[in-house]
């Protein structure tokens, strides 16, 4: 499904009266939820600042819901230059950059205030530079979020009752390496295939923020919510190396204050589903619960062990500087 956001009517105008067209650069931007969520509303902004800045120079074509395929697929698109841009989750960051990696750490983050500060300081965009070698351009952090569990199977309060669940994760080896010391059956799955795997039965659960549990309605499909927090997950505004490269350089601060305002944007959504999502799924239906203090400490007791693995890939350094950003 394409959604066009063009507002070219000057450049039409000319083609009916017979003049010279204006030769626009279509930019194709692939994101894996609806037009109505965090990514929708951050697509649409980025859009709008763009071509308020740069006139009729780009035609915007949104694909969103997966329109142009699984995350790692954009991406890929990306790197070759057939797909110009997209707003991705951390899921399948670290195959392309793998220290992005250590932002899905466990516990890592104490707030929403801590995550954006570390992003948005020398830390984030360090690792978002690195981007440039593998053929992408990052242009800002985006969010979504603390993750949370849903499941089929029941409520979830100690670690426990996590054993045995079959629990989709994203393509990312440090959430896996998290569920499997839990005693978990993490299933790595591209979002895609979620839904139709948890009306099937084929997996039990998955975990995402609220801001996606909310917009795509997982309630239909899960019966029980669980408020763990267990993970912060960033998001990430990506164009394309080839076509980066090929913008003038008052193009490239165009689409920069764009990312800029788009990440407002998502970051304003995320804050509003926060403070009214869960009762949004209550009335829905969903059984809620919210993991106490103590609680989260015998969760993070259970994954200690996957600690030692974070250590090794992403150095004990670079994890208390993060911890230790105020």
């Amino acid at each position: 499904m394409t959604y066009r956001f063009s507002g070219f009517v000057a450049a039409g105008a000319i083609i009916a009266a017979g003049g010279p067209a204006l030769a626009q650069t279509e930019v194709k931007i692939g994101y894996a939820l609806a037009p109505d969520s965090h990514y929708g509303v951050a697509a649409q902004k980025f859009e709008e600042v763009v071509t308020e800045q740069t006139g009729d120079a780009f035609e915007f074509n949104h694909f969103p819901s997966s329109g142009l395929g699984g995350e790692r697929e954009v991406i890929e698109g990306l790197q070759i230059g057939t797909i110009e841009a997209t707003i991705v989750s951390s899921g399948t960051l670290a195959n392309f950059v793998p220290d992005t990696g250590v932002f899905d750490i466990p516990f890592l983050f104490r707030d929403l205030e801590h995550a954006r500060a570390v992003l948005d300081g020398e830390i984030g965009q360090e690792i978002l530079a690195k981007f440039d070698n593998v053929g992408l351009h990052g242009l800002a952090w985006g969010e979504q979020g603390f993750r949370h569990i849903t499941n089929n199977r029941n409520p979830i309060e100690t670690p426990a009752d996590v054993e045995g669940l079959k629990i989709r994760t994203m393509e990312n080896p440090v959430h896996q390496a998290a569920f499997n010391a839990m005693g978990a059956a993490p299933t790595p799955m591209a979002w895609p295939e979620v839904i139709s795997s948890l009306q099937q039965g084929v997996i039990d659960g998955q975990e995402n923020p609220l801001s996606v549990i909310v917009s795509v309605k997982l309630d239909e499909v899960q019966e029980y919510l669980t408020l763990s927090g267990h993970v912060y997950s960033p998001a990430m505004l990506l164009v394309s190396k080839p076509f980066w490269d090929g913008l003038t350089d008052e193009q490239k601060e165009a689409f920069e204050t764009a990312a800029d305002e788009a990440v407002t944007a998502m970051r304003g959504f995320v804050d509003e589903v926060e403070t009214t999502g869960v009762e949004t799924l209550k009335e829905r239906g969903m059984q809620v619960n919210e993991l106490s203090a103590e609680q989260k400490a015998q969760f993070q007791d259970e994954i200690s062990s996957a600690y030692e693995g974070y250590y090794e890939t992403y150095g004990q350094d670079l994890v208390d500087s993060i911890v230790n950003v105020e």
